[in-house]
């Protein structure tokens, strides 16, 4: 088993789920997640350029290796329509053996 501390999970929100599909599907073809979790529906709360929005988002999850990140972030920004989009990364501390061997085998 990979050591859980050489794991990440990433956080990333889209504007709609057919962003969020195509940029997780991009990070997989690419080899630099295990896998991504899209959660429709949450309404994000942030202050932007002065002013306080409110905006519907899907939040993307991804698991990745520690040593991909900074290829992940590349691919993120690179195709995400937010001029800043949100990249998130927190460490995995532990999980279940089974989960983190194939997270591992995975990326």
């Amino acid at each position: 088993m990979k050591s859980a501390s050489a794991l990440a999970m990433v956080f990333v929100t889209a504007p709609d789920i057919k962003v969020a599909r195509s940029l997780a599907r991009s990070a997989l073809n690419a080899k630099l997640i295990a896998c991504a979790n899209l959660v429709p529906k949450i309404e994000s709360h942030y202050r932007w350029q002065g002013k306080i929005e409110v905006s519907p988002e899907v939040l993307m999850i991804m698991k990745t290796a520690k040593t991909k990140l900074a290829r992940l972030e590349k691919l993120i920004l690179g195709r995400h329509p937010y001029d800043t989009p949100e990249f998130l990364v927190v460490p995995i501390k532990a999980g279940s053996k089974r989960y983190l061997d194939w997270l591992a085998d995975s990326i």
